[in-house]
């Protein structure tokens, strides 16, 4: 890597958005993605994935260093960043299965071949995981990031220190909480980054959930998502195949570890270290981590592709 990463620059510019009309049922809505285009020489196409409470943003520090190597594609989820909201929402409005839904519609709108390496972290890392575990043969490498690799067995399991916050949300405290107070949003998120959010970048994050209430159901609902104890039940037997599969799966891996991370340490870090076909790095970050290291990350996913991937070696 380079001895400058921790030095360069961070870019506070929004990424440029282009935006698809998606139906899922009845109902359609306009999802906005950033999209780079194709690179020249390789038919790859990369796919950022981020998730609570974030969007597309999180990624634009990244994305340059791998711009050369495929067309890359950072959407905001439904419900997030400038994708639109969904109506008549409530409690079980924005659940995994139904970000899933809208995802492969939007993902299947934009023709992104049979070479794709997944980026993912946080939600976004279930959805891309479930994603290459259902279409495995259009997906040639998975990098992944303070994610969700296995169900939380136990609350005993989940970091001690966010344990009340997130029961907290889980309860019926939790509407005043999120919806009300913006809890995710205004403390969460930038408590989870080591160097702290200038104003402009906290802003655009604050963005798509200015207005209390049903606009900030999407940070409510995903950690009431968090398959802990096994409830919900459907997320658990979704996590919990795409697991197994990636405790078996020789397509290539790479495992950006958090120094000293939040979410992905522990047991969930020593089950996912033993996965097969994988290289391990490590970057200095919280759960954010895209915006405490994001020059370390897109030098060690550019190095991984054209060292792992295209060259089809093992780890």
């Amino acid at each position: 890597m380079s001895d400058t990463s921790s030095t360069a620059p961070f870019d506070t510019t929004p990424l440029t958005k282009s935006y698809s009309d998606i139906t899922v049922g009845n109902v359609t809505k306009q999802m906005a993605y950033f999209d780079s285009g194709p690179a020249a020489d390789t038919d790859r196409s990369i796919v950022f994935l981020h998730g609570n409470p974030t969007s597309s943003y999180l990624w634009r520090n990244i994305i340059p260093h791998v711009e050369s190597l495929g067309r890359c594609v950072a959407p905001d989820l439904i419900g997030q960043g400038d994708s639109d909201k969904l109506d008549d929402v409530g409690p079980g409005s924005y659940r995994f299965v139904e970000h899933r839904e809208w995802l492969d519609g939007l993902l299947d709108s934009l023709d992104l071949g049979d070479n794709i390496v997944f980026v993912i972290h946080d939600w976004g890392s279930a959805l891309g995981f479930d994603w290459a575990h259902r279409q495995p043969d259009r997906v040639s490498g998975i990098v992944y990031m303070e994610a969700i690799v296995m169900p939380v067995p136990t609350w005993d399991s989940w970091p001690p220190n966010a344990r009340g916050i997130f029961q907290g949300m889980r309860s019926e405290a939790g509407e005043e909480m999120v919806l009300d107070k913006n809890l995710f949003v205004d403390a969460i998120l930038p408590n989870a980054i080591i160097r702290g959010l200038t104003a402009q970048e906290h802003e655009e994050y604050r963005r798509p959930f200015l207005q209390a209430g049903e606009d900030r159901r999407p940070t409510l609902t995903w950690p009431r998502e968090i398959p802990i104890e096994g409830e919900p039940a459907d997320v658990a037997e979704i996590v919990q195949a795409y697991a197994d599969w990636l405790s078996a799966s020789d397509m290539p891996k790479l495992f950006v570890d958090a120094d000293p991370g939040a979410i992905l340490i522990g047991d969930q870090r020593e089950f996912c270290r033993n996965w097969p076909n994988q290289r391990e790095v490590r970057v200095a970050g919280n759960h954010f981590i895209q915006e405490d290291s994001p020059h370390e990350i897109g030098e060690a996913i550019a190095d991984w592709i054209v060292t792992d991937v295209d060259s089809g070696s093992t780890a």
